[in-house]
């Protein structure tokens, strides 16, 4: 389980998060392949032929296309957990030697921002190293864990950086506490975590789609002569949207990081424990929590219950 494995339910009917993340890649998707269709793909395009096409399409032609296309957009929401792991870089095995080579690549880049992060030894560092340095120890906080957990995609990276960083300061475990905390959000803080969530959740769909609709294109348009360049249309919006995904997915990371400051003594209220009055102990019952949700192993039988009658 991961932070991004810990996506919002999608809402009843056709709510904002169903038609941002599923409907509207599916639509553009759907639009673009069928133009090509109509236009004489495979094979040479005229573009009046799908012009004419599109015009002459019946009031129950386009309700069977409207259908269709809600059918299978409510078909692959519930994939979404697994886009966004898809590029995340949680590959089939057979993908190992990429996914290999991928992380030897995705080191050199954070090691290159980790010296960039750093100053210089042999003299007294300016005013503008110094800046420079803190913007690139910010860039590797952001986007990288520690070496022995780098992934093999940027975005994997990023959320993994983010997995890192939630409540470590004061001893939570995120991939494990997440779940817990989530529900005792303020709506306010709930808000922001949902709309960047949303945000990356809808970026990640557009990537995977541009990508997957690009190849199809490319297969419709083989025997169209130069005309199979307009493949690159859906590619480079795929690229743009995985570029808009990674950025996302810093924002929601940030978020889920101001969440854990925010919102842990809320969990420990909620969870009736007495609350901490130190840092140090307050660390040493997050870790305790922690095990025992990761590992099964019980705490000391200890409740703060306001209110109520203890027995």
């Amino acid at each position: 389980m991961t932070l991004a494995g810990l996506a919002k339910p999608a809402g009843d009917g056709f709510s904002p998060r169903f038609v941002v993340v599923s409907y509207l890649p599916s639509l553009a998707a759907a639009v673009f392949l069928l133009l090509l269709v109509w236009a004489g793909a495979p094979g040479p395009l005229t573009w009046s032929r799908a012009w004419k096409t599109a015009a002459g399409l019946g009031a129950g032609e386009a309700i069977g296309l409207a259908v269709g296309l809600t059918l299978l957009a409510v078909a692959f929401m519930p994939l979404q957990l697994s886009v966004v792991r898809l590029l995340e870089g949680y590959w089939p095995r057979f993908l190992t030697p990429l996914d290999r080579l991928l992380r030897v690549v995705q080191r050199w880049r954070r090691g290159r921002l980790a010296r960039r992060a750093e100053l210089p030894d042999d003299a007294e560092p300016t005013p503008a190293q110094v800046l420079a340095a803190g913007l690139a120890g910010t860039q590797l906080e952001r986007r990288y864990p520690v070496e022995e957990n780098v992934r093999a995609t940027t975005l994997g990276n990023v959320l993994a950086a983010a997995e890192q960083r939630a409540g470590a300061n004061y001893g939570w475990d995120a991939v494990v506490a997440w779940p817990r905390l989530y529900p005792v959000l303020t709506e306010q803080v709930r808000a922001v975590v949902d709309a960047r969530r949303d945000s990356l959740d809808s970026t990640a769909r557009l990537a995977l789609t541009g990508v997957l609709t690009a190849v199809a294109s490319a297969c419709l348009l083989a025997r169209s002569g130069w005309w199979c360049l307009l493949a690159l249309v859906p590619l480079g919006l795929g690229w743009l949207a995985y570029v808009g995904a990674v950025r996302a997915a810093i924002a929601y990371g940030e978020a889920v990081v101001v969440a854990f400051d925010l919102g842990r003594f809320d969990l420990l209220t909620a969870l009736h424990l007495h609350l901490p009055a130190t840092r140090a102990a307050e660390h040493r019952l997050a870790e305790a929590l922690c095990l025992q949700w990761r590992q099964g192993v019980q705490l000391p039988d200890d409740y703060d219950h306001v209110g109520t009658s203890a027995e």
